[in-house]
């Protein structure tokens, strides 16, 4: 007799679709060992729905822009594995919060890149190609403050977990201010007094209410809500020195 065969288990899928809030596909996939959401996301695409609209280059967490929010969760989807995050056998996939959707789960990052060059976080650097390199020390203060902030890819998603950017449209956003510390920061930067002028203007990091929703959901464990703090206690220093 013919050994009975067990039943494939199946991962149900709801993943936001078009344009609109609320609207949902459900699918379902096989369960398979180590299998990651952007595993489950292509599943989909090439096998079930081609019209299926979403966002991936590197697959292995260097580039960021798998990014969505699974389970109500913003994150990089090559990262996370099913087994971490499914609840009851299902997992709900949705674009990114605080940005415009596109289609599915792309959204507009337009509005993000705006932001982080709003801060002043453009590289003006003082010396020419016929100067010799910076001799910047790894062990000078400065240096390390730089580099516990450097590692940022811009992938967006403590912008999409930070909920002051929900309520304040015109705020900087944990990413713009995370660059503009590094900047100032920056020994080689022609002009760190404009960047702390930018960074603090207008809904710059004031406005950011230190809930640390960008520190708990970055992928790489780096901490935008310090980074802000460094903003802040810089520009208190300057006023009380007299700054412009």
């Amino acid at each position: 007799m013919e050994a009975t065969k067990t039943a494939q288990r199946m991962l149900t899928v709801r993943i936001a679709r078009g344009t609109e809030d609320g609207n949902f596909a459900t699918y379902k996939v096989p369960w398979r060992e180590n299998q990651t959401v952007l595993d489950v996301v292509t599943e989909v695409q090439r096998r079930i729905d081609p019209t299926l609209s979403y966002r991936f280059a590197c697959r292995v967490g260097v580039c960021g822009s798998c990014a969505m929010t699974v389970n109500g969760k913003p994150r990089w989807t090559c990262r996370t594995h099913v087994s971490r995050v499914e609840e009851d056998g299902v997992i709900v996939i949705e674009p990114m919060r605080n940005m415009p959707r596109i289609k599915d789960l792309v959204v507009d990052m337009s509005e993000f890149f705006d932001k982080w060059k709003k801060a002043g976080n453009t590289f003006v650097g003082t010396a020419t190609r016929h100067d010799p390199p910076a001799a910047v020390s790894p062990n000078s203060k400065k240096r390390k403050m730089a580099d516990a902030a450097i590692e940022c890819i811009n992938c967006g998603v403590c912008y999409a977990s930070c909920d002051v950017v929900a309520w304040d449209k015109e705020y900087l956003g944990p990413a713009a201010l995370n660059r503009a510390w590094t900047l100032y920061n920056d020994e080689r930067h022609a002009d760190p007094k404009d960047v702390l002028k930018k960074a603090t203007s207008g809904s710059g990091c004031n406005s950011c209410h230190t809930q640390g929703n960008c520190m708990t959901h970055c992928p790489v464990s780096l901490s935008p809500t310090g980074s802000i703090a460094g903003l802040k206690k810089n520009a208190l220093i300057q006023f009380l020195k007299g700054g412009d």
